[in-house]
């Protein structure tokens, strides 16, 4: 695609230092406008990859192809470097930069990660167990890379740009093939002592539930997930219920996904209807909890269980309201995230910009 630009975060400054969200993290670190970085996120179900300018401004190249697990991680890495590289190629034709302008590849994976080896340490929606994944990136592309939970790197992005912009605590929940998360604290990506935190997904929300692919049980991803919610909509069906998802996928319910659950839902479809209820129903449960350990100022939620739009966000909203003290409820904006598709890509980009600013600028990002 051409090169896109992207809404800048407040008070932009035309200095050539990056925009005021970001500084938070990179403060008085030099940034070039005719350099670019490529962004990488890794989904359960797709890749994303774009390159975009180090001041967060333009966006070029951006390109999703399937992920194909089954495969392999030899052959879903090979198949991200070459996503890179044709993207660098593509950015290269569009602006006229030569090769040497790329400083280097953000990667957002499924985790628990280990950052400082690069190392994907289980990735259950992937079957991944200790992928050397930033070296053989690295390797691959030619070019310096960084990894960082897909969460972290959606909640960073939407941070930077997006939904969240100017929050000080946000925590951020990706709905996929499964469900991450992200904590910024006071202003910082918050890592935890073995970079395990803001794993949204395996909060147990019912201890004899649902077996999750971690391996335990009642974790909120076995619930809200969007392959949970398009299981739940096969398991209604299983009740002879009458409802409009069997005639969208042709009679096969095997066929069912979350975003078939959202559009009949969307058209009042009693059995879709409830999915989603309930869906809210778990994800506030789950939420409520964060709100009141965390007392966050922004909780935005990614992904494609934001088609749902109000039928899934009034619920929700209703849920946290029961269950969290007020004065946490009262100081939180529950919003959709506003970077459909891009978020974890942009926020990749920031993740390589923070961990490779910080070898160079005395004053680069804070991480924790």
């Amino acid at each position: 695609m051409v090169g896109t630009h992207l809404d800048r975060g407040p008070n932009d400054e035309a200095s050539g230092h990056i925009v005021a969200g970001m500084s938070r993290y990179l403060v008085g670190m030099p940034i070039v406008e005719s350099e670019f970085i490529v962004g990488v996120d890794l989904g359960g179900t797709n890749i994303v990859v774009c390159a975009m300018s180090a001041d967060g401004v333009r966006q070029h190249g951006l390109a999703s192809e399937p992920t194909r697990a089954q495969d392999g991680p030899d052959a879903v890495i090979g198949r991200m470097a070459r996503m890179v590289n044709e993207t660098v190629t593509v950015t290269m034709r569009e602006t006229g930069v030569s090769r040497a302008a790329f400083r280097g590849v953000g990667i957002g994976a499924p985790g628990p990660l280990d950052r400082e080896k690069g190392l994907v340490v289980i990735a259950p929606n992937l079957g991944w167990r200790m992928v050397p994944l930033r070296d053989r990136m690295a390797e691959l592309t030619g070019l310096p890379a960084a990894l960082d939970n897909d969460a972290n790197c959606a909640t960073y992005g939407e941070w930077w740009i997006g939904a969240a912009k100017g929050g000080r605590n946000v925590i951020g929940v990706t709905i996929g093939t499964g469900i991450g998360g992200g904590l910024i604290l006071d202003g910082k990506l918050y890592h935890g002592s073995s970079d395990v935190a803001g794993e949204i997904g395996h909060v147990t929300i019912d201890q004899t539930g649902r077996r999750c692919g971690c391996g335990n049980y009642g974790c909120l991803e076995a619930y809200a997930s969007g392959t949970a919610i398009a299981e739940r909509a096969r398991e209604a069906l299983s009740y002879e219920q009458e409802s409009i998802l069997r005639d969208m996928v042709g009679g096969d319910v095997a066929k069912i996904t979350a975003a078939t659950v959202y559009e009949a839902a969307s058209q009042g479809d009693a059995v879709a209807t409830e999915v989603v209820r309930d869906t809210a129903r778990f994800l506030g449960t789950g939420l409520a909890n964060l709100l009141n350990i965390f007392n966050p100022d922004v909780i935005v939620i990614a992904g494609g269980v934001t088609r749902a739009g109000e039928a899934l966000f009034a619920p929700l909203r209703a849920e946290i309201r029961k269950r969290a003290f007020k004065p946490a409820v009262d100081a939180c904006r529950i919003v959709p995230g506003t970077l459909p598709g891009t978020a974890g890509v942009v926020g990749a980009v920031a993740t390589f910009l923070a961990q490779h600013g910080a070898s160079s600028a005395p004053s680069a990002p804070r991480v924790s």
